[in-house]
């Protein structure tokens, strides 16, 4: 992992993830993972009980772990050794809320996505941000992965040609029965619309469209949509299909799906242009199919001499040892760590480099998407053009 060298490491503070939760796990072992951050307080649950008992079991500070965000962002603002950012994993009603909250506190965002649940929402954090001079980071891992890096690389770099075809998906099977009925927590608020602002569309189908605007570049101009409930009792859509046009005249589909039999995390990607194809597929993260046309495929192995300068300045273990989920989280969290870092040295000069990572700007991008498929499947899948 390629990394600017600065001294210490960013003091973190975290809200949600306490006991029960799955993705605040993930972002603590993430953000130690390079050894880059440290965890320091915490207002980790909903309730001040068991905000207490997961900051305790974390080891935190009595003294830093919060009832509530609103006094967590109040305190450390304060403190000459408060927190420089924090990361918000809650459910997804409460991230525009607790981002403002520490934002007008002066303090770094690192958010997961979808950033809001609504554009207004973002479009406010954006403006905050922008105002106060703050780094909002949205944590779209999958941007990160050594392969995707490089794929991206390939089409800026015109190795693909004109782009004409995007294809890309996500396919879950978990909650192809009613698990919100029986209680399962995880599903009862990602089933949720007035918690989760989008089922299938904005739970996973927000990863696969970043997915592709990561590598493909170009915006997508409109795009007609459908959702659909297939669970009984469902209240929020649990799969969708969406045709969409690029700039530039490329054309693609997106299927995002949680009621698929047989698919865990099967988040795929094909584009195909004038001089060649690539496929990606993230359960099989290490290798990338490239088919110049007209001649045979290969296999682009992460970490061999295949991949590009921009793959291999995130990749961190050798050729032939599996590099995934977590590593991406955590090269995407280093390439945070990296601006933050180079913010807090700024008057020796000190500069992140290449480090790059999901922004507002994306964040608020990947809601207005979210928002164009819900407004076409409402109209009967009509063509919607999007626009910032």
């Amino acid at each position: 992992m390629d990394k600017a060298v600065f001294p210490g490491r960013v003091r973190l503070g975290m809200v949600g993830g306490g006991e029960g939760a799955f993705i605040g796990a993930v972002h603590r072992h993430a953000a130690r993972l390079d050894d880059r951050y440290e965890l320091v307080a915490g207002a980790l649950s909903s309730t001040a009980e068991a905000s207490q008992r997961s900051g305790r079991a974390l080891g935190l500070d009595p003294a830093r772990i919060y009832d509530s965000y609103g006094q967590m962002a109040k305190a450390e603002s304060a403190r000459e050794d408060g927190i420089e950012a924090v990361s918000i994993v809650t459910p997804n009603h409460m991230h525009a809320p607790v981002a403002r909250a520490f934002l007008e506190a002066g303090i770094h965002v690192i958010c997961d996505k979808p950033v809001t649940t609504n554009s207004a929402d973002a479009r406010m954090l954006k403006a905050l941000a922008e105002e106060r001079g703050l780094i909002f980071a949205v944590t779209h891992n999958y941007s990160a992965y050594p392969l995707v890096r490089h794929a991206q690389r390939m089409v800026r770099e015109g190795a693909l040609g004109q782009i004409r075809v995007v294809q890309v998906e996500y396919a879950q099977d978990w909650l192809a029965e009613a698990l919100e009925q029986g209680g399962q927590k995880q599903a009862a608020w990602r089933t949720d619309p007035a918690k989760a602002g989008g089922g299938a569309i904005g739970d996973i189908g927000s990863h696969a469209w970043q997915l592709a605007d990561t590598i493909v570049g170009a915006p997508v101009e409109a795009l007609a949509a459908e959702l659909s409930s297939f669970v009984p009792g469902r209240v929020i859509d649990d799969d969708v299909q969406v045709l969409l046009r690029y700039a530039g005249g490329a054309r693609g589909m997106l299927w995002a799906s949680q009621v698929a039999p047989g698919h865990a995390n099967d988040l795929r990607i094909r584009v195909y242009g004038s001089k060649g194809g690539i496929e990606w597929a993230q359960q099989h993260p290490n290798e990338l199919r490239w088919t110049p046309l007209g001649e045979p495929t290969r296999i682009v192995e992460r970490g061999s001499a295949a991949m590009n300068a921009a793959g291999a300045r995130v990749s961190r273990v050798p050729a032939g040892h599996t590099e995934g989920y977590i590593d991406a989280f955590a090269a995407l969290y280093s390439e945070i760590a990296s601006h933050l870092l180079a913010r807090r040295c700024a008057n020796s000069g000190a500069a992140a480099g290449d480090a790059r990572f999901p922004t507002i700007d994306d964040g608020l991008r990947g809601v207005l998407f979210i928002e164009a498929v819900q407004a076409s499947s409402r109209a009967g899948g009509v063509w919607v053009s999007l626009s910032d």
